[in-house]
């Protein structure tokens, strides 16, 4: 063996690397085209593709080709390809000789396994060398992959006419279909076309086609791939009369998808009927916004388990001049009132009040910031989860200013509401008005979150994951992480998320669903609106255990319109999506993290010895250190019940004592004009000592203030209104200006005075001795 190797060493080194050029002969990636971007259903249906950067409509390769496609193909182009080892002999030394007669090439020999390797070398010039190399190289395909592989890499990269490359592409421009769905007829339509893709023309060739189709038909009968009656119905089919475009469901979600998935084949979590219902809700509400000059809005539907995106329409139908291929979903927006059910839930997990407690509503400045009511109504004093429902800027503004602005900006910063990010004090109190801008993406997000709390909170009997923020996810693979169960929340206790999701079942419904909680098929959904300044931005979003919805409506330009508010444009898109859900259970109420307590009715603290009205209600544990009721106190009245005594006018023994549901002075004013059968203190008796509390309160709110009195359309200027409310009704009170007395007023206290350029003192002082003092500047 020695002497062997030995005297044929130059021949065996020869073949060796003759072996080894062979091995490496074939590219380990045969085609390196540029692809087109497809994503798919969760179903495997086509949402949409994007062309190729070379202007192709060419598939990513696809390992699966229909079978009768199979049939097809190999039939027409070579029948013997499940026998042959790449190349077939006989078929080769045909060619040769017709094309020696002919003397030019007349007929190729190939197989479908050296067409691949003619279309991976970009169809070079039909020689005999370049023959020889296909062969070569055919050989090495079929060593190194499957029949079914080399099939579906014809498939994937055969000429199909025009810029249309690959079965799939081909299957959607000329019939409208996934390729596993042809007819008999349409496949084989398809497999005569790489021989010879300049047919497919609407207007030319159709004849020679249809003829080329119908003798492949024949064969495939005649070798009874197909009976007689599949034959004859298949030679009756019409040719395609037009190219289809390709589908283009979630164009928007496209043009995501392929900023980071460039010429892939995509299956995504979308789920394909509700994504054409909602593309058909979306257009159906555009038609009817665009006539008020809106032309632009966007939707999400996130399954809440999975985080997984199930239908997405980032803008409406509508054209280039209006931003048609804007993606509105991650767009940062002016949130207006949207962010109000994270500082309620803030407040509640922070033990900072109850569902129901007293919040003031009342004319309010603070540092120069003058928030107003949506209506511009004051109603004196509203229960916090009412200030949720009615979505009043009033309390909302007092309840951040209580809490703190800079926890709450690090509660929203938990919460990954990644566009809030230029500080608190940038922000300042406008933060919880729309002051700050946010993503439908990220909002909806953070619901999410909260809404899975809850969940596995009932799931696993009273535990929490660490990231239950996890990102939103839009492929069919979900690999979200919620990390390690804990007993500690991740943002907000249960109790405190499910509280605030029950007061947002409250809120009332758009026009025309105002009974919706009346029927017993109503679903339960928490949900709340929000209105930019300006009216710029509508939004509205919902919550059930199941599924968070998200909408947003409005101009991408920023242009504001009259009525786009998130009541009247958002919420009916909201629950016209809901509509097509399935229905849902409500939350399970987490008990461990909840507590039945007493609270005063009147006033929503919890109760004091004094509270005469009460209710048993459920609240986050954290709730247990919030303060006794401080609005109702003890009075002392006289025998008729009508006057207040004390002891300088009235003997013990004689004293009727009473708990009374007191307010401050400015907060009863506006509290009894919607609350008629509220009380107020009954006035002292007149040969009573006078305590210490004062009885008046300005209900202007102008404490140092600069203060510009415009002018009317005749040049005069305006006149400055202003109001003291008193307890006592009828009593008399007396002004001053700069200690120059004005006026008595008596029973209504309202004055209207032309103060001049400057620093001005007005005082008030009532009949008993009160009094009251305002410093103002009048600017010019």
């Amino acid at each position: 063996m020695k002497n062997y190797f030995s005297k044929y060493k130059i021949r065996l080194s020869l073949l060796v690397v003759v072996l080894i050029a062979y091995y490496f002969s074939l590219p380990k990636q045969l085609f390196k085209d540029s692809t087109s971007t497809v994503i798919e259903s969760v179903e495997g249906y086509l949402l949409g593709a994007k062309i190729a950067k070379d202007m192709q409509w060419r598939f990513p390769e696809n390992d699966s080709v229909s079978v009768k496609f199979g049939h097809c193909i190999t039939q027409y182009e070579d029948a013997y390809f499940y026998k042959h080892w790449g190349f077939n002999p006989i078929s080769i030394v045909k060619a040769f000789n017709e094309n020696r007669k002919a003397k030019k090439v007349i007929r190729g020999g190939s197989t479908l396994t050296q067409q691949v390797i003619r279309l991976a070398r970009k169809n070079k010039r039909r020689t005999y060398l370049e023959k020889f190399i296909e062969l070569i190289l055919a050989t090495r395909l079929e060593f190194k992959y499957s029949k079914k592989k080399i099939l579906s890499l014809y498939a994937s990269h055969a000429p199909f006419g025009g810029n249309v490359v690959g079965i799939d592409a081909a299957s959607w421009r000329y019939f409208g279909q996934n390729s596993q769905n042809l007819s008999w007829a349409e496949n084989a339509t398809l497999a005569v076309l790489p021989n010879a893709p300049g047919l497919i023309n609407i207007n030319k060739n159709r004849i020679k086609l249809k003829e080329k189709r119908n003798r492949l038909l024949k064969k495939l009968f005649q070798k009874s791939i197909i009976d007689s009656l599949t034959y004859h119905l298949a030679t009756q089919e019409n040719l395609p009369e037009k190219t289809f475009p390709l589908p283009q469901f979630t164009p928007h979600l496209l043009e995501k998808i392929n900023k980071k998935h460039s010429g892939k084949r995509i299956q995504t979590s979308i789920k394909i009927g509700l994504q054409k219902q909602l593309n058909s809700l979306i257009k159906q509400h555009y038609n009817e916004l665009q006539q008020n000059h809106i032309y632009n809005a966007a939707a999400i539907i996130i399954d809440v388990k999975t985080r997984n995106i199930v239908a997405y329409v980032g803008n409406t139908p509508t054209d280039k001049t209006h931003q048609k291929d804007v993606d509105i979903i991650d767009k940062a927006r002016s949130t207006g009132s949207i962010l109000k059910p994270f500082l309620y839930t803030s407040l509640l997990n922070a033990g900072e009040i109850l569902p129901n407690t007293l919040i003031a509503d009342i004319p309010t400045q603070i540092a120069g910031y003058k928030p107003e009511n949506f209506n511009l109504k004051y109603y004196g004093a509203v229960p916090a989860g009412k200030a949720l429902t009615k979505s009043l800027n009033i309390p909302a503004v007092r309840m951040l200013q209580f809490y703190g602005l800079d926890r709450f900006y690090h509660d929203l910063n938990n919460l990954k509401l990644n566009t809030i990010s230029k500080g608190a004090n940038h922000y300042g109190l406008s933060l919880i008005l729309g002051g700050a801008e946010s993503s439908l993406w990220d909002l909806t997000r953070a619901y999410t979150g909260l809404a899975s709390t809850l969940n596995h909170y009932d799931q696993t009997q009273g535990e929490y994951y660490e990231e239950e923020l996890v990102e939103l996810n839009y492929f069919k693979k979900n690999t979200s992480k919620l990390g390690k169960k804990t007993k500690e929340y991740p943002i907000y206790d249960a109790g405190s998320i499910y509280t605030t999701f029950n007061t947002l079942l409250e809120v009332n419904r758009p026009e025309g669903d105002e009974n919706w909680e009346f029927f017993d098929n109503s679903k339960s959904i928490a949900w709340k609106t929000g209105t930019s300044f300006g009216f710029r931005d509508a939004w509205a979003i919902g919550i059930n255990p199941d599924f968070v919805v998200g909408v947003w409506v409005g101009n991408a330009d920023g242009e504001g319109r009259p009525g786009l508010t998130g009541i009247t444009t958002a919420a009916p898109i909201l629950f016209d999506i809901y509509d097509l859900l399935p229905n849902s259970n409500w939350f399970s109420p987490p008990y461990d993290e909840l507590e039945k307590i007493a609270t005063c009715q009147k006033s929503g603290y919890r109760k004091s010895d004094i509270c005469t009205e009460i209710d048993s209600i459920w609240i986050p544990r954290a709730g247990l250190k919030t303060q006794a009721c401080p609005h109702h106190q003890w009075i002392h009245l006289d025998y008729t019940e009508s006057y207040r005594v004390n002891s300088s006018c009235e003997p013990l023994s004689k004293m009727k004592h009473k708990s009374w549901f007191v307010l401050p002075p400015i907060q009863a004013y506006y509290y009894q004009q919607h609350n008629p059968f509220y009380k107020p203190l009954p006035p002292y008796r007149t040969d009573c000592l006078s305590n210490t509390e004062s009885p008046m309160e300005f209900i202007n709110t102008f404490k140092n203030e600069h203060i510009f009195l415009p002018k009317d359309f005749e040049g005069e200027l305006n006149s400055l209104v202003i109001k003291v409310k008193h307890t006592q009704v009828n009593t008399k009170v007396f002004w001053y200006l700069n200690a120059h007395f004005i006026k008595t007023t008596q029973a209504i206290h309202e004055i209207a005075i032309k103060p001049k350029k400057g620093v001005h003192t007005l005082t008030v002082v009532d009949e008993f001795g009160y009094e009251l003092k305002k410093e103002f500047k009048i600017l010019e």
